[in-house]
């Protein structure tokens, strides 16, 4: 039984761990290198860093602060944010990251998706998908959950997966930072479309919205929350101790 995983997400603006609701609202919370190693020893599978303004500020990611990051933890990290080119990956990765999330860069240039996967191999290039129902359709937006980009959400993860992205992150703008549990809906549709591991992310408020997602939905791999872990609300070791208690295979 494949073992799920427990992902808190770090999102990064001037320095600083940020968080909103519904991308917007952003408050400080803390600094990310001390964030890290404290996530790392306290149990979570992986860390996301987010650098969440670069793309809409059109400059690159904050290799200083993601080289800090990167060496004070024991886990897999992922990164994103201001990845444009294969150049973008390049860089990042030898500053520690172990995976590259794109989203914007991808949207501006999807052939990036596939010159990545080609050169470091798919379980390296991840697709960050914000995702928001308008009109009746998951609708992919850009820069930050700030621009419809008028592309629908399936069509576009699935045009991702075959180009070579080894794992999808689908971040619900409806649900994120609201507290209220993972959009399930939305993430079943992902779920019967693609083959590849696919990270729940927007909605968390508690335990039983880990339970909930894994119980419903098998197909899912991970669960990625901010706040609830930030905060204090959740402790990743209880959390996974409720899972486990709940025949959901978990690293313990």
């Amino acid at each position: 039984m494949i073992t799920k995983r427990i992902i808190p997400c770090l999102d990064v603006r001037n320095g600083r761990v940020v968080k909103g609701v519904n991308f917007l609202g952003l408050n400080d919370v803390s600094d990310p290198v001390e964030l890290a190693a404290y996530y790392s020893s306290a149990g979570a599978d992986e860390l996301v860093f987010y650098d969440i303004t670069a793309s809409a500020e059109g400059r690159a990611l904050f290799t200083d602060i993601l080289t800090r990051t990167a060496s004070t933890i024991f886990i897999p990290l992922t990164v994103g944010g201001g990845i444009n080119t294969v150049d973008d990956f390049d860089r990042v990765l030898k500053c520690g990251a172990d995976k590259v999330s794109v989203n914007s860069g991808a949207l501006r240039n999807p052939q990036l998706i596939e010159d990545a996967a080609k050169r470091y191999g798919s379980q390296c290039v991840v697709l960050s998908v914000d995702a928001k129902r308008v009109e009746g359709e998951y609708r992919v937006f850009a820069k930050g959950g700030r621009e419809d980009t008028g592309l629908n959400a399936l069509e576009w993860i699935k045009r991702g997966v075959d180009m070579g992205a080894g794992e999808i992150v689908l971040n619900s703008i409806d649900t994120d930072g609201v507290k209220q549990g993972f959009d399930l809906e939305m993430l079943d549709a992902v779920c019967q479309l693609v083959n590849v591991p696919v990270i729940a992310s927007g909605g968390a408020g508690g335990i039983k919205d880990f339970v909930t997602l894994f119980k419903t939905l098998p197909k899912v791999d991970a669960g990625l929350a901010a706040s609830i872990f930030h905060f204090g609300e959740v402790s990743i070791q209880e959390l996974k101790e409720v899972l486990a208690q709940n025949d959901i295979n978990v690293r313990r």
